[in-house]
């Protein structure tokens, strides 16, 4: 592969195959693509790349079910895992998942010494944790895709229930990817008004509670699967901060020593993303109601990462 950064994705299934579909429409790199599924890689990446002449793009793209084919990579998301079954505990998701990502990670590391590794894995706040573990990298080098998509998806919800663009909708969540996580609509702006100021609190708690159920209704929709377009299109933001020094400052599953209060643990805040990686963490200043919410996130994730005893 010639001098454009190369991106890995390894999981070829829904998200991973649109991470890299998206990727390479922005042109952000070559991209290797690896599951463990025989010809299914291979069979995306050469669809996606015969999309090129017509979408105008020059990136190259390979499958491949082993991992010689991603040294050198500058980002390596990982995707691969199970989602959850009928009758899966979220611990037997927990337990299954980490065999995998810590697989993908003795796989990807050694050939990537200086890679960034971006976690796409559920539950991800533990699976960012081991992946960090696994990989012996500094803690700025493994950050976790969670915070943008939830932001993301209440972007779409306030802008719907205002009727305005969704880009002049900014907001942060913060915490844990999942039941726990922690809307903060003190720091969500319409065009740079505070949300507080546009629509009443009672609206404001529909808002949030959707954007806390926002996976869950899509699962319910599918049937069969899990959201993947604004997955895939959360990844790529972050992918795109780093590979091109944005310095975007982006809520991501990020590595607490000391800020908020908390130590040793990757929970979701709003970091500044570039070529290094997480490059800052933001401590933003919390009432005791919303600090109260982010520490009972804190300590599920806790919970979590001890289980997995890391």
């Amino acid at each position: 592969m010639g001098v454009r950064p190369k991106l890995t994705v390894v999981g070829a299934g829904n998200v991973g195959a649109t991470v890299a579909q998206y990727a390479v429409e922005r042109e952000l790199a070559d991209v290797v693509l690896v599951d463990v599924v025989e010809g299914l890689p291979q069979g995306k990446a050469l669809d996606l790349l015969e999309a090129g002449p017509i979408h105008g793009y020059d990136c190259r793209l390979v499958g491949t079910n082993g991992y010689e084919e991603t040294r050198g990579s500058d980002v390596v998301v990982i995707t691969a895992g199970l989602a959850r079954k009928p009758g899966m505990t979220r611990d037997d998701l927990l337990f299954k998942n980490a065999e995998i990502v810590s697989a993908v990670v003795a796989e990807v590391a050694p050939r990537s010494p200086d890679a960034i590794l971006v976690l796409v894995t559920n539950p991800l706040d533990a699976m960012v944790q081991l992946a960090w573990r696994r990989s012996g990298f500094p803690p700025h080098r493994v950050v976790g895709m969670a915070g943008v998509l939830d932001a993301a998806r209440f972007r779409t919800f306030i802008a719907a229930e205002l009727d305005v663009s969704v880009e002049s909708v900014t907001a942060f969540v913060l915490g844990g990817h999942g039941d726990t996580m922690v809307p903060l609509p003190r720091y969500a702006t319409v065009a740079g008004i505070p949300l507080p100021e546009l629509l009443p609190p009672e609206r404001i708690a529909a808002l949030v509670q959707r954007t806390r159920d926002g996976g869950a209704e899509i699962v319910n929709l599918l049937k069969t699967g899990s959201a993947y377009y604004a997955p895939a299109a959360a990844v790529v933001e972050m992918v795109e901060a780093i590979l091109k020094d944005k310095k975007k400052i982006l809520p991501c599953a990020a590595y607490l020593d000391g800020p908020y209060g908390v130590r040793g643990l990757y929970v979701g805040v709003p970091v500044k993303l570039g070529r290094r990686g997480v490059e800052q963490v933001l401590e933003l200043r919390l009432t005791a109601e919303e600090r109260a919410a982010f520490e009972r996130s804190v300590a599920a994730v806790r919970e979590l990462v001890d289980k997995l005893k890391l």
